[in-house]
């Protein structure tokens, strides 16, 4: 198939190419793909392998248009890279120059800007040559007994109250039935019977729980609440209602003892084997905290050992992320205080070389990863693949399947487990020292380094990069 290509801007690392097929090889393309697919149709009125090729093609003409001209935006455009040499640092964009109706009627040359930002050149840092501290901490026996009293508390029982002091007490269980009401009338899921209900558990919206304190078994107690304003049902949100609450039981909490009865009640063989199964999560716990500084030191010293220029459509694609973040919590309320003071266009700037920031270290793992041909397996994508889709219980399968199906699924998964394989090999291959610090210390907020925001007071980055949120695709 032929196609001409032309250049149409060159600026740093963006290219912009002009690319155009004509239709006369559009349409030879459809005469192949029609004669291909004729014998296995199987249309009413025709024998197998017998429809006439007009028949088919006024049937599914426009459908296998769009095939072939899908299969050539893929092919040409690999072919424009091929031609020029171009590493590409993300997908490349393809803009449609032509009325794509008519060119899936065969009526009108392909033509299309295909735009590509370029993997800049640079040599990544001799990764032997990094010396890194790793701060560690080991869990103390006490707080392995912490852990355990907590536990015990989790797993406390109730029993009814008897004697005089059966009113319902903050921390104590009722047993309800309730109907709510909103303008007089019931509405849907607002109605239960034998309800459980620790009172201070915040289980229920504000204000129902405190307005059933002092009840007696057998009381009847009209609970007059509002709704929350961002509630997830729109018919309640924001709306007074009341709920006709009957109390049929009032039940203290008994506390669980430690011992051996508690772990059986656990599917745990013994006592000792629990404290130790809990010394083990408390490990894993420091463990991945001190992974996390560690990486974070790491990324510090990457971010510091490079320079070049960067791709600005990848720059742009991880600013708008991180914006629509900050916008999101400027919305909620919940941007940090030091942001509150800031005017947009500080913020934008600060929020603008944190996205520089996760670029530049983006690209160094790649070309790190790259040089030592690091690579994801097809087990370890599927097993992030199976762990997601677990995420979402009944559906599960049907999530499996769409991330089987779909590439750009796949690759925001395959993204972090390429990540934690390259810091991984350069943590293998630096010069890391153990030094033991203290559990505040281990458990502390990083500062983002200096030129990432005010010199005085550097924001935090669960903060100022929400690492935890969807915005943030890289550690900072």
């Amino acid at each position: 198939m032929s196609m001409q290509i032309v250049e149409k801007s060159s600026d740093g690392l963006s290219r912009v190419y002009g690319v155009t097929v004509p239709v006369a090889d559009l349409n030879q393309a459809l005469d192949a793909r029609i004669a291909e697919v004729t014998p296995t149709l199987n249309i009413k009125g025709f024998r197998p392998g017998k429809v006439p090729t007009a028949h088919v093609r006024r049937l599914y003409g426009k459908a296998l248009m769009s095939e072939v001209v899908e299969k050539t935006l893929n092919e040409t455009t690999q072919k424009v890279l091929d031609d020029h040499k171009l590493r590409p640092a993300a997908e490349p964009e393809l803009k449609p120059d032509a009325d794509m109706e008519q060119v899936i009627e065969g009526k009108a040359d392909l033509a299309y800007e295909l735009a590509v930002d370029l993997m800049p050149e640079f040599e990544p840092t001799d990764i032997t040559a990094l010396s890194l501290t790793r701060p560690v901490y080991e869990p103390t026996a006490k707080e392995v007994d912490e852990a355990l009293a907590e536990l015990a508390k989790q797993n406390r029982t109730y029993e009814a109250k008897t004697g005089k002091a059966v009113k319902a007490a903050d921390g104590d269980m009722v047993v309800i039935d309730f109907v709510g009401k909103l303008d007089g009338e019931a509405f849907d899921g607002g109605t239960a019977e034998d309800a459980e209900l620790v009172l201070g558990s915040g289980q229920f919206i504000p204000g129902f729980e405190e307005q059933l304190v002092g009840a007696k078994p057998g009381d009847d107690v009209e609970v007059k609440v509002t709704f929350p304003a961002e509630y997830q049902a729109p018919n309640l949100a924001g709306k007074a209602t009341v709920f006709d609450v009957k109390v049929k039981e009032v039940k203290a909490p008994v506390d669980s003892a430690a011992d051996d009865a508690l772990a059986t009640r656990l599917g745990i063989e013994s006592l000792e084997k629990l404290k130790e199964l809990l010394k083990s999560n408390l490990e894993r716990e420091y463990a991945g905290a001190s992974r996390f500084k560690l990486k974070r030191a790491l990324l510090d010293q990457l971010d510091t050992k490079h320079d070049f220029p960067l791709p600005p459509k990848m720059v742009e694609a991880e600013f708008n992320a991180i914006w629509q973040q900050v916008e999101q919590d400027k919305e909620a309320g919940t941007l940090p205080d030091e942001d509150k003071k800031k005017s947009d266009a500080k913020l934008r700037e600060e929020y603008r070389k944190i996205a520089e920031r996760r670029v530049r270290l983006g690209l160094v793992l790649a070309e790190i990863g790259r040089a030592n041909n690091v690579q994801v397996t097809d087990q370890e994508l599927g097993e992030a693949m199976r762990q997601e889709a677990m995420k979402y219980g009944p559906q599960a399968q049907q999530v499996f399947d769409l991330f089987r199906q779909n590439p750009n699924a796949q690759a925001q998964l395959r993204a972090p487990i390429f990540e934690d394989k390259v810091v991984d090999l350069i943590v293998e291959k630096a010069k890391v020292k153990d030094t033991k610090v203290s559990k505040d210390e281990l458990m502390a907020d990083d500062e983002m380094p200096e030129g990432y925001g005010d010199d005085e007071a550097p924001a935090k980055p669960a903060k100022k990069a929400a690492p935890k949120k969807a915005a943030a695709k890289k550690a900072e």
